[in-house]
């Protein structure tokens, strides 16, 4: 990208519940853009629907886009010249674009109530008119006019006034040149002076200095719209730039109601790394890094390029996912990896692991973990003292009937041991168990695993041994004879 004009870019999400992960979707490529080109990325939070406004929802927006890091350059709690960023807090800048649009004749009010407006949409379904809309009722009535025709609310909207020419073509930055069905008379402010969407987003973004504006794709149908607002309001049109929505494995879209992992705070709750999750949205559309996929952010917006953005919705493939968690875990130090497990442990509010065993215990599980989650279930045998050990019913009783005698060989083996190491627990069972006895190590070590760990599958046994110790160690093959 050749000396590009700074953008600026936003994500407008409204807190209405847990944040969608196509909230952190849309901002990654709005941030990776604003990046590329020297600009800013702004978070703007829509707040302007009431009804299903949730107090905490915005907490957790911002926390979970700091911790992906896709924090914004401007917004709530962090400032910026274009404030404020809660569009609750705008409601002044609103209605005198209404008043202007009002006076020109681009809008008008409307007082039909919700009632007749649903017996009208009735109406419209059941002659199944290839056109439905607000039929304008009250295009052209005074207030006095249209309270003595039924179905009148004393609490009036405003709708724009769409015009029969309106262009319902208009270019995208991803897709070219898009035609869209004509639009209805839009309402533009509520009856409880609250804007709709539509208007509220085109003065914010207008004044908010927004170069490029980049969401989902389920906005092209409104976009005529908005650049008719823009027009009437004699402000400049940014780019439109509409991202394909992501989609379950049936090719239907993500939704919260339908896929957990459409919950942003689900990622985290399972113990997913930021960057895996981050890395993991990038190939949602776009082609980025190795063979394998492994791209950080900054590889990302440093080869930005829309023209690689593929329009056919990606498919949320949580595998993959699972893959990239795995490769990052891997790469991270095992005191950064401890420092992680911590965290997370803290942040999902289970119990805290004595900090020096699981510092030494992360070398026997990294390579085995696929989220930070499955931590405290692989270390927890270490993390009890032998009376609390739960033996796993099915690992007893597949041992073999000589258990307890092997059992017995092993302990006498390891209470003479002079150091007590991986490498020498490892020797001594071997001499005692397999020389000695002339067992398979496959049944030579089970009983031992099991009196160890409580399971048939465990991290390696003669590491988990010398964490756990000499004393509880013999004690744990002691109580399981």
């Amino acid at each position: 990208m050749d000396n590009p004009v700074p953008a600026r870019l936003r994500v407008a999400p409204s807190p209405t519940g847990d944040p969608h992960v196509g909230t952190a979707y849309m901002a990654l490529f709005n941030k990776a853009y604003a990046r590329a080109t020297g600009g800013q990325f702004i978070l703007r939070i829509e707040d302007t629907d009431r009804a299903r406004y949730v107090a905490d929802s915005e907490r957790q927006i911002t926390e979970s886009l700091s911790w992906l890091g896709l924090g914004p350059d401007e917004g709530p709690g962090v400032g910026g010249d274009f404030g404020p960023y809660r569009q609750s807090e705008r409601l002044d800048t609103y209605r005198p674009f209404v008043d202007q649009l009002l006076a020109a004749g681009h809008a008008y009010w409307c007082w039909c109530s919700p009632e007749r407006l649903r017996e009208m949409r009735a109406a419209q379904e059941a002659a199944k008119v290839p056109t439905t809309g607000y039929d304008r009722l009250c295009l052209g009535k005074t207030r006095e006019e249209r309270a003595a025709l039924p179905g009148f609310s004393e609490t009036p909207v405003v709708r724009m006034l769409v015009p029969d020419d309106v262009e319902l073509e208009f270019d995208d930055v991803i897709r070219g040149r898009i035609a869209t069905p004509r639009p209805d008379d839009q309402v533009i402010l509520k009856a409880d002076g609250f804007p709709t969407y539509h208007l509220a987003v085109v003065v914010d973004d207008h004044l908010m200095g927004i170069t490029h504006v980049v969401r989902g794709e389920e906005w092209i149908s409104s976009t005529p719209k908005h650049i008719l607002l823009y027009k009437w309001l004699g402000l400049p049109i940014p780019a439109f730039a509409h991202m394909p929505l992501l989609r379950n494995p049936d090719k239907s879209k993500i939704s919260k109601r339908k896929n957990p992992a459409a919950r942003l705070l689900w990622f985290r709750e399972q113990g997913y790394l930021p960057e895996a999750l981050r890395n993991f949205l990038q190939l949602m559309g776009y082609p980025a890094g190795d063979n394998e996929g492994i791209c950080t952010f900054e590889e990302f917006w440093a080869d930005f390029d829309w023209a690689k953005i593929a329009t056919v919705g990606p498919v949320f493939d949580v595998k993959k996912l699972d893959w990239l968690n795995g490769h990052y875990i891997r790469g991270l130090s095992d005191d950064e990896l401890a420092a992680r497990i911590a965290e997370h442990l803290e942040y999902t509010g289970q119990p805290e692991v004595d900090a020096a065993i699981l510092r030494r215990a992360v070398p026997i599980i990294k390579e085995r973990l696929v989220t930070l989650d499955e931590a405290a279930g692989k270390i927890g045998f270490l993390l009890l003292p032998a009376a609390e050990l739960p033996i796993d019913p099915e690992a007893r009783a597949a041992l073999s009937p000589d258990a307890p005698q092997v059992l017995r060989a092993a302990g006498d083996a390891l209470e003479a041991l002079p150091e007590w190491t991986s490498q020498g627990i490892h020797e001594a069972l071997q001499a005692a168990l397999v020389a000695g006895m002339g067992l398979k190590p496959k049944f030579a070590f089970a009983p031992v695993r099991v009196a160890i760990t409580g399971q048939r599958v465990s991290p390696p046994l003669f590491e988990s041994m010398e964490i756990l110790g000499r004393a509880e160690s013999l004690l744990r093959l002691r109580n399981l004879v």
